[in-house]
């Protein structure tokens, strides 16, 4: 009889399959390349029985518990840091390799933090089982500056973030589609203070965010920093692997609903002129370089939302020093800045499991 070297695709699960992120995460695991067996939908008890699209398959979810995770190769957690904490080393234990997109493992030393076009070697440092997905606002600028890194040698980050309302979830959007209703065709604006008398409920954010921008996202921590702000900082330290790396961030919530953008001031070890840093925004996976300001052609949320690469426009030489570049970027925060990056991170570790496992025989 003749033997197939076929091999058994892994088997992945969603865990948050019904939420923001999760609903994302299904949509690109339809468009991306197969490279899934079984895909089990898995979130609360309350979600559980109900029927979800993927890969042109009604799935049904099925509830969070141990046994879940029976025969399961690679395990996807979209849900809040407080259940990544308690279920993630449990998916671990039953074989599991968990891709967590929260933040309850990002900063542990022993949970590689994984961006794959900047440093895909690390996901196979996992003594933990775990795999950790950064921040979106990280996200949204380090496939970009991990490119000029790697040309230049990076010495400094300034940012300036300007955060989607969905940065905040699903009531980051509701929210803010709720605070334009109510200042739609009233003359808000034009008076200190008048939004507040129309907007009684701020929902996530700590003031009005329509007809506003609020310099704060996050929760406040020590010496007047958000925690947006430090995850900036202690992130891209970590996915460059420059433990010293200076940097600093100031996030800004903006009434845009999804996509994030940053200003960025980079200073690096080497000159850098415009051209040489176009040239290997140009060339790097997953960036487009859309940068004609001549022409009025800059990447803009709204001209960004819906897509997966990092778009970058502005590209400028500071003019008091050869070594510093300033630019702009934009990210989808649901796309590359969550869902899109744990399903490359998981994709890589699909491509590990089919090298280690033996081939399926047939008769």
């Amino acid at each position: 009889m003749a033997k197939s070297t076929e091999k058994k695709l892994p088997s992945l699960a969603v865990v948050g399959a019904t939420g923001a992120v999760g609903t994302v995460m299904l949509g690109i695991l339809s468009e991306r390349e197969n490279v899934y067996g079984e895909i089990r939908l898995i979130a609360s008890a309350r979600s559980a029985g109900k029927k979800l699209m993927c890969r042109g398959e009604e799935l049904t979810v099925v509830a969070l518990s141990p046994e879940a995770f029976d025969g399961i190769d690679i395990a996807m957690f979209d849900v809040p840091d407080e259940v990544s904490a308690e279920w993630a080393p449990i998916a671990a234990s039953r074989g599991a390799v968990v891709v967590d997109n929260s933040g309850a493992f990002r900063m542990d030393p022993k949970v590689p933090l994984v961006v794959p076009e900047v440093n895909p070697k690390d996901a196979l440092k996992r003594p933990k089982g775990i795999i950790s997905n950064p921040n979106c606002t990280t996200l949204s600028m380090i496939v970009a500056m991990g490119a000029l890194n790697k040309k230049f040698e990076l010495k400094e980050l300034v940012v300036a973030s300007y955060q989607a309302a969905s940065g905040a979830g699903q009531p980051g959007i509701d929210s803010l589609r709720d605070q334009i209703k109510k200042i739609a065709g009233t003359n808000a604006g034009e008076v200190t203070g008048d939004v507040r008398t129309h907007i009684d409920d701020y929902g996530p954010f700590p003031a009005p965010l329509a007809l506003n921008v609020v310099p704060f996202a996050g929760s406040l921590k020590e010496d007047g920093w958000s925690s947006e702000e430090l995850k900036v900082r202690n992130e891209s330290r970590k996915i460059l692997g420059m433990p010293r790396l200076k940097v600093s961030a100031t996030c800004v919530r903006v009434p845009v609903l999804t996509t994030h953008s940053l200003a960025v001031h980079a200073t690096f070890k080497n000159a850098v002129t415009r051209k040489a840093a176009q040239r290997v925004l140009e060339k790097a996976p997953g960036v487009v370089l859309w940068d004609e300001p001549e022409n009025k052609k800059f990447p803009t949320p709204n001209d960004v939302v819906g897509t997966d690469p990092t778009w970058v426009g502005r590209v400028r030489q500071s003019i008091d020093d050869p070594k510093s570049l300033d630019l702009f970027l934009c990210g989808d925060n649901l796309r590359k800045g969550a869902a899109l990056n744990t399903a490359q991170i998981a994709e890589l570790v699909a491509a590990e499991i089919l090298k280690k496992k033996p081939a399926k025989k047939k008769k």
